[in-house]
């Protein structure tokens, strides 16, 4: 894994090459981010960059044995601690070590490093089970720091959710933390920081992970996996930032929300001066979307309200709307302002929240869009 390999981030990738450049390595750093952000994938990239033995000024080489070990994660001093639980493979003493191979499967597979809990869960076969990282674990972790490095400079922990520790074992891990085995970097990457210990988060330095921007989503789909511009945007959009949505929802069929979209505002507009067959023709379109594609319609929808507020407030921020787009956002902009962006905002969410629980979606479109419809009427002064 490269910085190179991952999506934007330009500020945190210099933070983390800089501490190595400048031997100021902490010897135990938290990556903190939410599921389908770039924690994982910045701390494997930090490791490699770490332990290079060709380091190039702004990432790893990718060639030396070192980087090659770490991008098949068989690196002997690359370490991996693991929320696991028993399954039909391991029906007991379940650790992490014992889950070597599904792990690297997991995190080798496209878009690995951005799955989450769930997906591992999955990936192992634990059924509902739940897992945890157990407190037989806080021996084997004590066991394997106690070891030199094999051919690194440093060996490398990488706790994956460390909020998921056994009590014994987070203590074994602040008591480490408390008193750092001489080259040994823990890697603690968390999607729930607030659930840690305070005495382990006081011990660490945090790496803050910010939610990917539209563009470093958009660039990352067309690049990556050739999706044409328009779909990109529109699943990063979508996904709020979150990487491992758009990943998953790539395959999904091409729809035109942004057209869509267009001709429902128009239909709302017409439905506030009492002409209601355009609304009626876009209520029968929504409801042959398909359950998903509902969902997805109105996540999109919230988004771009969202743009078209902030574009009325100052066009500067909103810096990257395409020009397709561009047009219809400055005529709309006047009618979505402070009075009616929160209601317009709270009808859509309540609009998802119905088509998710199973209500008939002609009838919540067309109680949304007459909802809308009001609001749009409301003056901005």
């Amino acid at each position: 894994m490269r910085f190179a390999d991952i999506p934007g981030l330009a500020e945190v990738k210099q933070v983390l090459r800089q501490s190595v450049q400048r031997q100021h390595v902490a010897h135990a750093q938290l990556f903190r981010g939410a599921e389908g952000t770039g924690a994982l994938a910045l701390a494997l990239a930090y490791a490699a960059f770490l332990n290079c033995e060709n380091r190039q000024p702004d990432d790893s080489c990718g060639q030396c044995p070192s980087c090659r070990k770490v991008d098949k994660l068989v690196h002997p001093d690359l370490n991996f601690i693991l929320p696991v639980t028993t399954t039909k493979a391991v029906s007991k003493d379940a650790l992490s070590h014992r889950f070597a191979a599904e792990w690297r499967a997991f995190v080798l597979a496209d878009g690995g490093t951005y799955l989450g809990l769930n997906d591992w869960m999955q990936h192992i076969g634990a059924d509902n089970k739940q897992g945890s990282i157990s407190k037989d674990e806080a021996v084997q972790l004590l066991k394997l720091v106690s070891l030199k490095a094999f051919e690194a400079q440093f060996k490398v922990v990488v706790i994956w959710l460390p909020e998921l520790m056994h009590p014994a074992a987070a203590n074994a891990v602040l008591k480490l933390l408390e008193e750092p085995p001489p080259a040994t970097v823990f890697l603690l990457v968390s999607q729930q920081p607030d659930k840690l210990l305070p005495t382990i988060v006081s011990r660490v330095q945090v790496v803050p992970v910010r939610r990917f921007q539209e563009p470093e989503i958009t660039e990352y789909l067309v690049q990556n996996y050739h999706l044409p511009e328009v779909k990109a945007r529109q699943l990063a959009l979508v996904s709020e930032g979150n990487l491992r949505a758009a990943l998953a929802a790539r395959n999904s069929p091409d729809n035109d929300h942004f057209t869509t979209f267009q001709k429902w505002m128009q239909a709302c507009f017409k439905a506030s001066q009492g002409k209601l067959e355009d609304m009626v023709t876009a209520a029968d379109g929504f409801q042959k979307m398909g359950r998903e594609n509902q969902k997805e319609f109105l996540q999109y929808a919230l988004g771009l309200v969202r743009k078209v507020l902030l574009y009325g407030l100052d066009p500067a921020l909103v810096p990257h709307l395409p020009a397709s787009e561009q047009t219809f956002v400055g005529k709309f902009s006047p009618f979505v302002h402070r009075r009616n962006a929160e209601g317009l905002a709270q009808v859509l969410n309540d609009a998802h929240f119905h088509v998710e629980r199973n209500a008939h979606p002609r009838i919540v479109f067309v109680d949304t869009s007459l909802q809308v419809a009001d609001l749009l009427r409301m003056p901005a002064g």
